[in-house]
């Protein structure tokens, strides 16, 4: 990696707050950490496990790593995918020092096995394993030291009941209201020492989908190209930034071309609704799971969809908005 690279690599992680103070955004949960972090460390006791839900790009890795930082203790990562084997979560646990915090990323796709290996590490800071096969299988508990895990998940629902009552904070992240997510563009830009005018900043605000992580691509692409019209441009104009935006095909709903297949498809192949999920999918060429993750969240959260127990319908919202007939 040349001196280029490792610069702007430097920059991307700078992108994430550090501390509470720095987090802009959900303001209820960033209270309520703060009285459970001060707490803890009071008492001289590890935070109580947490677990963060909410659409993708709204903060949970962030502030995971944030609790570590407030706590003063170090933060171990792993995706609940990657964990296939009890052996790969008891090297994770007993590489933990009293306080640590696990942060384990998508946990509702924990296997089942692995999570019930969490049961008794999350009540009592302990886990039973068997070594050796058959006759010569012996059982051997091994104790840890207190730690923190924070799970974090796109689908609440789909963790189990038992794992899901074994976390003592539990906060969804909402999507961001425009201020906010401005303010993290000129955090942005500041960080990137690239301005950008206050009406840009709002444009892109505007079509960020309420999702931090999309403004800030947004930005990085308006930049983008701002500086190949201009080698030389140091702020970026509203002028620039709109027609940015109509190249990346990001309307100023925040719209893109997956969610206007998603909508014409409902409307032009199954007469607006109701449909399944599946079908959608199949009809457009995209993975359920992802419309479902990542498109379908924003849509109904800004009225174009409903979703009823016979399927997912298009509002009249969505018929104006792609200039359609009922």
């Amino acid at each position: 990696m040349n001196n280029e690279e490792l610069l702007f690599a430097e920059y991307d992680k700078s992108l994430r707050p550090k501390r509470l103070v720095d987090y802009i955004g959900q303001e209820d949960i960033k209270e309520m950490l703060h009285v459970f972090i001060t707490t803890a460390r009071q008492r001289e006791e590890s935070l109580d496990h947490v677990l963060l839900y909410g659409p993708p790009g709204l903060g949970k890795t962030t502030l995971a790593n944030i609790i570590a930082n407030e706590m003063g203790k170090k933060c171990h990562t792993a995706s609940a995918p990657s964990l296939t084997r009890i052996g790969d979560l008891v090297t994770l646990l007993t590489e933990l020092e009293e306080g640590d915090i696990l942060f384990i990323d998508e946990i509702h796709r924990l296997p089942q096995v692995i999570e019930e290996v969490l049961y008794s590490a999350m009540e009592d800071y302990f886990v039973d394993i068997i070594i050796g096969k058959d006759v010569t299988a012996n059982p051997v508990k091994i104790n840890l030291m207190p730690f923190t895990l924070i799970g974090a998940t796109t689908r609440y629902g789909d963790i189990s009941s038992p794992l899901r009552d074994r976390f003592g904070i539990v906060h969804q992240l909402n999507y961001y209201k425009i201020n906010e997510l401005q303010s993290i563009v000129k955090r942005t830009s500041r960080i990137y020492n690239f301005e950008i005018d206050e009406e840009s900043s709002l444009e892109i605000a505007r079509r960020s989908r309420g999702t931090p992580r999309i403004a800030n691509r947004l930005f990085k692409r308006v930049r983008d190209f701002a500086q190949f019209d201009n080698p030389e441009c140091k702020i970026i104009p509203l002028n620039i930034t709109k027609t940015s935006l109509i190249k990346l095909d990001i309307d100023e709903a925040g719209l893109d071309q997956t969610d206007y297949r998603y909508m014409n498809a409902i409307i032009d192949r199954f007469n607006g609704g109701r449909v399944g999920l599946n079908a959608i999918a199949a009809s457009i060429s995209e993975d359920p799971t992802t419309l479902e993750d990542v498109t379908e969240p924003y849509l109904l959260q800004e009225g174009f969809i409903v979703r009823t127990p016979r399927g997912r319908m298009v509002t009249e919202k969505a018929y104006r908005h792609l200039g359609k007939e009922k």
